[in-house]
């Protein structure tokens, strides 16, 4: 929670009622913001890598990374709507997204396209492994709601690496 939040005191005005406890709700709810900012990393690294392939496949790769990031970006909606379900408050600002978010950046000038898909193959893995950890935190709080969301959202990103992983086969 930042500090602004704090001072605020607005927050009793945002819940929401729900028969899960303050502790599944604040739990639950810390996680999906986490993962909020970990998915609006993953599209905007997406993007650049949409904007930014070049070479002989580069129609292919920019479609599939069109699409993917179409994909990646309808969760975002869905997760911090979650949130504000709970009861919880989600991201403000892109600050805050830059202080949760675990996907690392690629601001790098050029990166050869393979290399491109390869790294965000491991970023969607590593969205899967987070998904899986809050799902673990659901089933302990019985937020079925919230669980069945991450079972969905985990069998789109296992697609994703699937695609991933299939395109770029051939160079490994």
């Amino acid at each position: 929670m930042t500090e602004s939040r704090n001072k605020s005191g607005s927050e009793a005005n945002l819940t929401t009622p729900t028969d899960l406890g303050q502790d599944a709700r604040k739990e639950v709810s810390a996680g999906l913001t986490k993962l909020l900012a970990d998915v609006f990393a993953l599209f905007v690294k997406t993007k650049n890598f949409h904007w930014h392939v070049s070479g002989p496949h580069f129609r292919d790769y920019h479609l599939l990374l069109d699409d993917q990031s179409t994909l990646v970006f309808a969760m975002i909606d869905p997760v911090g709507e979650r949130v504000r379900k709970l009861g919880g408050t989600t991201l403000r600002s892109v600050g805050e997204i830059a202080s949760l978010k675990r996907i690392a950046d690629n601001d790098e000038a050029f990166v050869q396209p393979e290399a491109m898909l390869d790294e965000l193959r491991r970023d969607n893995e590593s969205l899967v492994r987070f998904m899986r950890e809050l799902h673990q935190v659901c089933e302990e709080k019985e937020d079925v709601a919230t669980a069945s969301l991450i079972e969905n959202w985990i069998d789109q990103t296992e697609e994703r690496v699937w695609f991933l992983f299939e395109t770029t086969r051939h160079t490994r």
